[in-house]
Formats: structure tokens, C-alpha cells, sequence
């Protein structure tokens, strides 16, 4: 799929994340591409997942587009989303239509540099890079690196921004406003109405995952709003 035809694919459309790390009960390959090809049942145009090999499983059991990423733990850095230039190898192997990786303004591991690892992919395969982000600054940041899509995922999720709690409305309205390329968002999408609510403020699409494919989250919400209601 060609780069414009990936672009022209999700615009306007939802992106399922399908991920379940190793202490997650549906943790494994073959359950994901499972999860995968009941998002793309429900009208999902696109996967965002992690590791290689659910990221092939994936792509073979539903064939749809993928946005992959590798998360894995450095000692020197808190960046673990596609956080050097080896994970990018790993995937660039298996020729994903867009890589994501953390693009925050943080130091990451080994020191590389995030325009090096950018520029590595661009040189290398006609995969997209997806930038994800906390911050305007952040994306500033990004944006200078060039990225060719910017993703509002990591807001809520680093010590600058960890008081905010739920959707990032803001930061993707100012970024649809500042930036010419892609705008994705994502993060603490919970309903329908909050993925509506970012495309009408300009978001090119939405990736939802929690509130879709993790059901011992999605259960916990429940769990939580009826505490102190149970009847016995």
C-alpha cells in the first residue's frame, strides 16, 4: 500500500490498537490477529500493534494496514516505545506501513538521536514514522525531526503531563491548527463520543485501544462505577 493510499485509508476512519503485554491474560500472537480481525469486522481500517510477531499475525490474518511498534525497557531512558534504532530494524524487516515511535523531547537510549533514526527509515523503506507525542513542544520537536505523522498518544503518560486524566482535546486541536501533516489522536479515548468529538476537531483519525481490546480493563470500569452497589 502506497503511502498515499495508507493516508487516504484512515482519514476519518478508526484505528484499533491490539496489544496485550506479556502479564496480560491475552497475551500472545494468535489472540491478537483474533482481536484484530474483530476490530476489522467492526469497521476498524487499520491495526496499531506490538512486536514483530503479532504485527505478522496480525497483517496475515486480516491483511489490513499496520502501524507497529516494539516496547521495550532501557535502564537509561524512560522512552520504551520503538525507543532505538534496533527496534526499528526489527520492524523495517517485516515492512510495516508505518513504524510509531516515542518522539518526546527526552533523552533516549544510548543517547541516538530521534532525527538519525527518522532519517534511517526514510533512507531505507517507504514506511511512514508516526511521532508520538505529550506536548506542543514536543511535537515542535517532531516536526523538526520529520516525522510525517504526529500522534497525540503519550499525553497523560510522562511526568510533564501525568496530571492530565483523560482524552487530550487541546493538544490535538492546537496541533490540527499548527501542523500541515497527519494529526492522529490518541490516548484515553473511552467512547464513541470522545473519538467523534476528535474528529471534529480535526484529528485525520483516531486509534482507540483500551476501551476495545483490553477486557480486564474494560471490566475494572465497571467493577469501579458500581463499588458499593453490589446486592447480596
Amino acid at each position: 500500500m502506497s503511502t498515499s493510499d495508507f493516508l487516504s485509508t484512515i482519514q476519518g476512519k478508526l484505528i484499533v490498537s491490539c496489544q496485550a503485554l506479556e502479564d496480560e491474560p491475552l497475551h500472545g500472537s494468535s489472540l491478537m490477529a483474533k482481536m484484530a480481525e474483530a476490530a476489522k469486522v467492526g469497521g476498524a481500517k487499520a491495526i496499531r500493534c506490538n512486536t514483530v510477531s503479532d504485527a505478522v499475525a496480525i497483517k496475515k490474518q486480516t491483511g489490513l494496514p499496520i502501524i507497529a511498534i516494539i516496547k521495550r525497557d532501557y535502564t537509561d531512558s524512560d522512552i520504551y516505545i520503538t525507543p532505538t534504532l534496533k527496534e526499528v530494524k526489527e520492524l523495517l524487516a517485516i515492512n510495516p506501513e508505518v513504524i510509531a515511535l516515542d518522539a518526546t523531547n527526552r533523552r533516549r537510549p544510548n543517547d541516538e538521536g530521534l532525527k538519525d533514526i527518522v532519517h534511517y527509515i526514510h533512507e531505507n523503506s517507504d514506511t511512514l514514522v508516526m511521532g508520538d507525542i505529550a506536548t506542543l513542544q514536543d511535537a515542535a520537536y517532531a516536526n523538526d525531526c520529520q516525522v510525517d505523522i504526529l500522534s497525540s498518544t503519550l499525553s497523560g503518560y510522562t511526568e510533564e503531563t501525568a496530571q492530565k486524566h483523560g482524552p487530550d482535546f487541546e493538544l490535538v486541536k492546537e496541533l490540527t491548527r499548527k501542523y500541515n501533516i497527519p494529526i492522529i489522536a490518541e490516548g484515553k479515548l473511552n467512547t464513541p463520543d470522545d473519538a467523534k468529538r476528535m474528529l471534529d476537531l480535526g484529528a485525520w483519525s483516531v486509534v482507540v485501544g483500551g476501551a476495545i481490546t483490553r477486557p480486564q480493563l474494560i471490566t475494572k470500569s465497571f467493577v469501579s462505577a458500581i463499588k458499593g452497589k453490589e446486592i447480596f
